[in-house]
């Protein structure tokens, strides 16, 4: 289905072994709910990786992305909780983007979904946004076993901020310009085959695109907020 609102929050990291169980346990109990509790934040979601990296996607669905730069927001980020800090430090190789939908249709929610992060032009280049939402992403809502399809652009100065929670990891996370995701109900080797048809490394660098970063991620947790 579309993405609940118009902006996302998406972010990939890894977590060292030694801190996965209380990951889990925070991740699952507090950190999703904490941020789900805040006004504008209509979903979150956590995948692990079947392929690619880092192992650990969650995207959290905002009703706009003014919600990213929100009083409520900050007030959250400069006053994580001690969990929030003793767990921070061991999540590395982060990669995150604020990021307004561009794009998004679907027909359902699927337990797979396929991300491409990559670089680019800005944001208004024709070619590449043209060659997505002209072309490819509704293409692959053709494609069997395929159950959405979302384009997101990220603001960079928004994701830069540097607030309390983010002094607590050991390294500032990238921020990609452009996120593709591909939601799926119908096995990996299917969402592989689609998204390697139609987001192919060669369409997208003749169209712009610059280090292209693919992974294959299932399912873990779905939060809403409680109404």
């Amino acid at each position: 289905m579309s993405l609940a609102g118009k902006g996302a929050i998406t972010i990939w990291q890894d977590v060292r072994p030694e801190a996965r169980e209380e990951f889990f346990a925070w991740h699952n109990a507090e950190h999703i709910p904490e941020r789900v509790g805040i006004p504008g934040f209509l979903r979150g979601r956590r995948y692990a990786a079947l392929a690619g990296a880092p192992e650990f996607f969650t995207l959290y669905e905002t009703a706009t992305p003014e919600v990213h730069t929100s009083p409520a927001y900050f007030e959250r980020l400069n006053n994580p909780t001690e969990q929030t800090r003793r767990v921070a430090p061991m999540m590395i190789n982060n990669v995150r983007s604020l990021c307004r939908v561009a794009w998004s249709r679907g027909t359902a929610v699927g337990g797979l979904i396929a991300t491409l992060r990559f670089d680019g032009p800005e944001s208004t280049d024709e070619e590449l946004l043209h060659l997505l939402v002209r072309d490819r992403l509704p293409r692959l809502l053709m494609r069997p076993g395929v159950t959405g399809a979302h384009l997101c652009l990220a603001d960079k100065g928004a994701s830069s901020v540097k607030t309390e929670e983010k002094k607590s990891r050991p390294t500032a996370a990238l921020v990609p310009g452009w996120v593709v995701m591909v939601e799926g109900a119908a096995g990996r080797e299917g969402l592989e085959r689609a998204t390697a048809d139609l987001l192919d490394d060669r369409s997208l660098s003749d169209a712009g695109a610059s280090e292209v970063q693919r992974g294959i991620y299932a399912l873990q947790i779905s939060v809403s907020p409680v109404s």
